[in-house]
């Protein structure tokens, strides 16, 4: 099966759950330890094997451009001062000429649209969607996960985790099929059903591999749930022309676009390093004292 090269990163949102910190700085440069959400996404696409990056952007949002570019005068200082470790890293986290491309959201129409400005640089191959907001921490790349479902099946993949039954409104959720072991076969979609008609608990969170045929629904351009292009009336248009499932992905995941979930983030990722971690529950156990 042809392998998933190119990973789409909508990030034209505003960020208005996370302000005011997001009132100039983009959410996803929002620092989780020491590297910006972004970062994350990206490094987890690269590692899933993905060779070109495709940012949607909107307004305000250079600075992301920005970080993904090679800053002459810094590097030229590193190198001066001899800073040769801050070097490599910085080195090691600036994607190669030509693997990352910027096009813009130029009208907030829902996540269906961003992912639809994207159609000319995917043309007619698989391709990974990350939604930054997400932040998974696991031992293999969701993307990885997600990509060898897709080489199995030939069909659509879409991480999966069950949520609380009050918070079905918030997702896009699942009416399940046929269950083998992780992986769900998805029968329908429904996008931020009410939980009294929530089909299952199961919901779709930030991370898909689709194919291009999804393209041929986003092109009508038609609205659904908040007046929106929604993405999951997009994959629904897939559902019984190819095969298509959920996967219960291996890892924990993080809502950074929530404040606690940001923390949560924050306090994971530093416990989980090796020259933090003792310092991380020092003062976990000083404050939670109180």
């Amino acid at each position: 099966m042809t392998a998933v090269r190119k990973v789409v990163f909508p990030v034209a949102g505003l960020g208005t759950r996370m302000l005011p910190a997001t009132r100039v700085l983009p959410k996803e440069m929002l620092p989780v330890v020491d590297k910006p959400i972004i970062q994350y996404a990206l490094e987890e696409a690269a590692e899933a094997g993905a060779e070109q990056f495709i940012f949607i952007t909107g307004r305000g949002k250079s600075i992301i451009e920005d970080h993904f570019d090679r800053a002459f005068e810094l590097f030229q200082t590193l190198e001066e001062k001899q800073k040769r470790t801050a070097l490599e890293q910085l080195t090691y986290d600036t994607p190669a000429p030509g693997k990352v491309i910027f096009t813009r959201q130029q009208e907030p129409r829902g996540l269906g649209h961003a992912v639809w400005c994207a159609r000319h640089l995917v043309r007619d191959e698989p391709f990974g969607v990350i939604l930054v907001d997400d932040l998974i921490q696991s031992e293999r790349p969701c993307m990885a996960q997600l990509a060898d479902v897709h080489a199995r099946t030939g069909g659509s993949v879409v991480a999966v985790m069950e949520v609380p039954e009050e918070q079905t409104s918030r997702y896009g959720i699942v009416n399940p099929g046929r269950r083998d072991g992780d992986l769900v076969e998805v029968r329908g979609l429904v996008e931020k059903p009410d939980p009294s008609d929530a089909p299952s608990r199961l919901a779709v969170i930030g991370r898909y591999v689709l194919t291009p045929q999804v393209f041929d629904h986003l092109s009508r351009h038609q609205t659904g749930a908040g007046g929106e292009i929604q993405l999951t009336d997009a994959m629904e248009s897939l559902i019984g022309r190819q095969p298509f499932h959920g996967l219960s992905f291996e890892g924990r995941r993080f809502d950074c676009g929530d404040k606690l979930g940001y923390l949560e983030a924050i306090v994971a990722l530093a416990s989980s390093r090796d020259e933090l971690a003792e310092g991380m529950q020092d003062i976990l156990r000083r404050y939670g004292a109180r």
